[in-house]
């Protein structure tokens, strides 16, 4: 009695766990794109397939369990086994019948998709680089209303949110600074790569999935059909910040992503615009850049994770001099590593602006325990010039 009472309770408190969580789904998300809905299609259609053959499979035996016990007194109707050929015979019947059903009833609607998911040229009305490095996407638009905006997609939840000193808030580690932003109703195609190791774009309400791989130009394609933000992350492991490498995109109309695309494109244009700034305003600047792009290795607190990520506090390339006589940057100067990478050092050259990237070193020699004694100011003319 006194179990059946703890059953009871048991099953009340999982009763309203679950109407606690009303909108928990063990379907697929909502699909977007006509790409998510097809797959989501095919998916039931096997799994209706799966239980049909699961349920006769399971009803036969136990029909034969429950019909032939010994319980029940049933006498085999054989003393010896069956021949080889009659085993052979029922051992191919199944597997004739199992072969039909997975190249007709399942091939069929498989292999459309698979088309679907390859048609990246038909209809495409906007050109998309995706670009994975670690860890943060960059996205180029490589036609339309938005040719030439470029930009960096970096994680924006804040080290106090991982270290629970600050509310997580609902989308934690999936907010970025810069979303993807895409016409509704447009089809998209998208040019996949990656600077470093394998990455993997992933948006569960697309239904499109690709591996970024080094070296290769990969292609996919989106449709997004329903305005609103939809969210992902990078499905492919790679390395210690593969769990800060979210994926943002903002579906709005046409004439949203218009006046979108004109506001970037401005905005570029006037970050592109070199100018002298104060010591005080890069390292203002290079706070923000260092934190989005160098922490995940580097520290907030510029400690690193030696030996892989060494420390930038202290380090004599982080306050040794940059410029030799000549007014050009020396090699394996702090300057050439924020430029050109070295080892597991990525080049940031491709990805940070003149501005950025001057302030990012700047902040670098003046801050996190730093105080450089020679070539403590980069201004962005410097960057520009060590570009050429």
């Amino acid at each position: 009695m006194q179990g059946m009472k703890k059953l009871g309770v048991g099953a009340f408190a999982l009763f309203l766990s679950l109407s606690a969580r009303a909108d928990f789904t063990w379907n697929f998300p909502e699909p977007v794109t006509p790409m998510a809905l097809d797959t989501l299609h095919v998916h039931n259609k096997f799994m209706l397939i799966t239980a049909v053959i699961f349920v006769v499979v399971l009803a036969i035996m136990i029909y034969s369990i429950v019909t032939h016990r010994h319980s029940k007194g049933y006498k085999p109707v054989a003393d010896k086994a069956p021949s080889t050929a009659i085993e052979i015979f029922w051992t191919l019947i199944p597997f004739a019948i199992l072969l039909l059903i997975d190249f007709v009833i399942m091939g069929i609607p498989a292999y459309h998709s698979v088309v679907m998911m390859e048609d990246t040229r038909d209809q495409s009305t906007m050109v998309i680089k995706i670009t994975g490095s670690q860890w943060r996407w960059q996205y180029e638009y490589l036609d339309g209303d938005a040719k030439g905006i470029k930009f960096v997609s970096n994680l924006a939840t804040t080290d106090g949110q991982m270290h629970n000193a600050e509310d997580k808030g609902e989308n934690y580690l999936l907010e970025v600074d810069n979303p993807l932003v895409l016409p509704v109703g447009e089809k998209v195609r998208i040019l996949m790569t990656a600077s470093d190791v394998l990455h993997n774009w992933w948006v569960p309400q697309f239904g499109s999935s690709r591996v970024a791989v080094p070296g290769f130009i990969r292609e996919t394609w989106v449709q997004v059909e329903k305005p609103g933000v939809y969210r992902g992350q990078c499905k492919e492991l790679c390395g210690k910040g593969h769990g800060y490498m979210p994926v943002v995109v903002n579906a709005v109309s046409k004439e949203e992503f218009a006046q979108w695309a004109n506001k970037k494109q401005d905005e570029q244009k006037a970050a592109s615009d070199v100018k002298e700034m104060t010591k005080d305003e890069l390292i203002a600047q290079g706070k923000t850049v260092y934190e989005k792009n160098c922490a995940v290795c580097h520290q907030v607190s510029g400690a690193g994770l030696p030996p892989a990520f060494p420390a930038l506090t202290g380090s004599k390339v982080a306050t040794g001099p940059i410029f030799g006589a000549d007014g050009k940057y020396q090699k394996d100067s702090h300057m050439d590593r924020v430029l050109n990478g070295k080892g597991v050092m990525p080049a940031w050259k491709a990805t940070l602006n003149d501005t950025e990237i001057a302030a990012v070193i700047t902040y670098e020699r003046n801050a996190l325990g730093n105080t450089a004694t020679v070539d403590a100011v980069v201004q962005p003319a410097q960057v520009k010039a060590a570009r050429e």
